[in-house]
């Protein structure tokens, strides 16, 4: 009896024994799997540390692969294949205002495909828009250059005052729209196909350029404020599609206005909406009320040739564009644009092609001529209280390095 009770408890020990053994052997082959798999990871990283997927893999040797920040002695034996690292795809970048940092001026190969069957000095439709949009994601092609009697709808207009908006100024708009029946360009120039425009700043650096019949050439001439023309016709060309101006920058000489040119005005202030309801209703101005300096009493231009500037272009410009400061949405020091810089915008928009002459200040040649008409020194622009020349000058350049615009005068 004794030995049988002996037998069972040595039985149940060796179970015990066997059952210890079995589980201890599982662990230690769960722990050499588990290794196996770490080494096949270790293996899925290339030379610089990116992951290329997981899962085990075939194990080629007995060495232990370490991680790229510790590699093994033996790297030098690993085959080409294994040593070769995974290209890295290189997001575009953007500066801070959206526009992509790297410029070449090569156009992107859909727009190099796109544009490739045009032959050397033909009109590109949608050329200057498709380049922008390369260029800054973020823009949006349709803002009509003048108001029209939509203009409560536009709600990005609607909430802002001048200059950056209507807020205030529905009853003098509607007044004026009234009046002046037009919105658009001419039908003429409405009915093209494809539409070539040019900006024509006031700059010293289009003097003696003789660029005139080069100018005259585009479809759309914009000029800007009380620039004249007459006398200077071999550099600034005789052609005027439209002069964009505010009350003090208005011509006061009536005799120095261009016939069959629209008359366009950028309401920088109420008094400005309050000014031209007057001009187009022919009614008496006061040339101190509440400006700057003194504004011209009359316009030569029947109401049908007045426009009025769409303020989205003033106010894309200055915070979209150029990122001047925002101010709660209010005119304040050093964040008004200059009107060129609007003209542009206005044109990025509404034209097919865009290019520029007589922009651009030096600062560095502070006695050269600030304007190609006059003997005001370039050193004058440093006093202007409203315009950030040094970023608007940035801003240019992206346009122009990306072949977004081209400088006639090579200023920018």
């Amino acid at each position: 009896m004794g030995i049988l009770v002996f037998m069972r408890n040595l039985l149940l020990a060796l179970c015990l024994f066997l059952v210890l053994g079995f589980l201890y052997y599982s662990a230690w082959k769960l722990h050499l799997l588990r290794w196996e798999d770490t080494n096949a990871m270790v293996h899925a990283f290339d030379s610089v540390g990116h992951s290329l997927g997981s899962g085990r893999r075939e194990k080629k040797s007995s060495t232990l692969t370490m991680p790229p920040d510790r590699p093994s002695q033996h790297a030098a034996d690993r085959t080409p294949k294994e040593a070769a690292p995974v290209p890295v795809v290189t997001l575009p970048k953007y500066d801070k205002q959206g526009f992509l940092l790297q410029l070449d001026g090569k156009l992107p190969a859909d727009l190099a495909t796109r544009f490739a069957n045009f032959s050397e000095g033909s009109c590109k439709p949608g050329y200057a828009s498709a380049l922008m949009t390369a260029i800054f994601p973020k823009f949006s092609k349709p803002a009509p250059m003048f108001l029209d009697d939509s203009f409560r709808k536009w709600a990005r207009i609607r909430d802002f005052l001048p200059p950056f908006g209507i807020k205030g100024q529905d009853n003098l708009i509607k007044g004026i729209l009234m009046k002046t029946r037009e919105y658009r360009l001419t039908p003429a120039l409405d009915s093209l196909s494809c539409r070539r425009c040019i900006i024509v700043g006031n700059g010293g650096v289009l003097a003696n350029k003789t660029l005139g019949a080069k100018i005259d050439a585009y479809e759309v001439v914009i000029r800007l404020n009380s620039a004249p023309v007459k006398g200077y016709e071999k550099d600034v060309g005789s052609k005027t599609t439209m002069r964009i101006t505010y009350p003090e920058g208005a011509i006061q000489k009536l005799e120095q206005y261009e016939k069959d040119s629209l008359f366009v005005m950028a309401g920088f202030k109420w008094q400005d909406f309050k000014w031209l309801k007057y001009i187009v209703y022919n009614e008496k101005v006061s040339a101190s009320d509440g400006f700057w300096k003194s504004v011209a009493t009359r316009i030569p231009k029947e109401p049908h040739e007045v426009r009025i500037l769409n303020p989205y272009f003033i106010q894309e410009a200055a915070f979209t564009f150029i990122g001047l400061p925002f101010n709660n949405g209010l005119m304040g020091r050093g964040n008004i644009p200059t009107l060129g810089s609007v003209a542009i915008t206005m044109a990025l928009h509404n034209c097919d092609e865009v290019a520029v002459a007589g922009f651009g200040y030096d600062m560095n040649l502070p006695n050269a001529p600030l304007h190609y008409y006059e003997n005001i020194k370039m050193s004058a622009i440093k006093e202007s209280w409203t315009h950030n020349i040094q970023r608007e000058k940035d801003f240019l350049k992206k346009l122009v390095k990306a072949g977004v615009i081209s400088d006639l005068t090579s200023g920018i």
